[in-house]
């Protein structure tokens, strides 16, 4: 069963949260602040982290950035902060969704199945998802999870995995952000336009892509963004 990890340091925020979990079928262990989060992260590896902004000790961006510096696991923040420059704040601090308090539990635990159903051995993929994609020094594998760039593993975060395989499997044809949302998703009223940027910029850096000369993502100015055709 997939292990969620629920970061809080308030308890009956805790409790509710991990009620719906585990009735979900999921495993569930709390923390009640970065510290403690930090401790259960390494004695127990979670396939997914649901992290509050707000706690004592550490604030959850730096948790998550702490996080982050050494896994690619899913996070999903929680945060009382609605305007558009403190969603995006927390996607650049790594993570991969956020939820607004007050939030309804039923929704939350949704965004969790979305994220996890993507991951390696879920059953998500058919046959020809399975296949392995290559684009030139590109290589990207589907069933492993697996993004390679002239032979070099590059870790990429759910989300930023999602975007590239939605792009590389049509390469040259234009995605609107609205696109992208639809097909990587499946849950594109809880997520921002505005992320999908945040994410494909992460998603260059770690491919080693160059603004004015991308290898791999290029930006339709207006339009959205392709995986660009391997030549020959």
């Amino acid at each position: 069963m997939p292990t969620v990890l629920v970061v809080d340091d308030e308890a009956h925020i805790r409790e509710v949260v991990s009620l719906y979990l585990t009735a979900a079928g999921y495993t569930v262990i709390t923390a009640a602040d970065g510290a403690e989060c930090l401790e259960a992260f390494a004695a127990q590896p979670p396939d997914l982290v649901i992290l509050d902004l707000m706690l004592p000790l550490a604030d959850g961006a730096e948790v998550c950035g702490r996080i982050r510096a050494h896994s690619d696991v899913p996070v999903i923040m929680l945060t009382a902060r609605a305007s558009e420059l403190d969603k995006v704040a927390l996607l650049e601090a790594g993570a991969d969704d956020y939820v607004v308090k007050p939030f309804g539990p039923a929704e939350l635990v949704a965004r969790v199945r979305a994220i996890l159903r993507r991951a390696p051995g879920s059953g998500r993929q058919d046959q020809a998802t399975d296949e392995d994609l290559h684009l030139g020094a590109l290589r990207i594998s589907p069933a492993t999870w697996e993004v390679t760039v002239d032979g070099e593993v590059v870790p990429l975060t759910a989300r930023e995995f999602d975007l590239l395989l939605v792009m590389a499997r049509r390469p040259g044809v234009v995605f609107s952000r609205r696109q992208l949302l639809e097909a990587s998703t499946g849950f594109d009223e809880f997520f921002q336009e505005r992320g999908v940027d945040v994410h494909i910029r992460h998603l260059r850096e770690k491919l080693g892509d160059e603004a004015g000369e991308p290898r791999f993502i290029e930006t339709v100015r207006g339009v959205g963004y392709r995986v660009r055709k391997a030549e020959g």
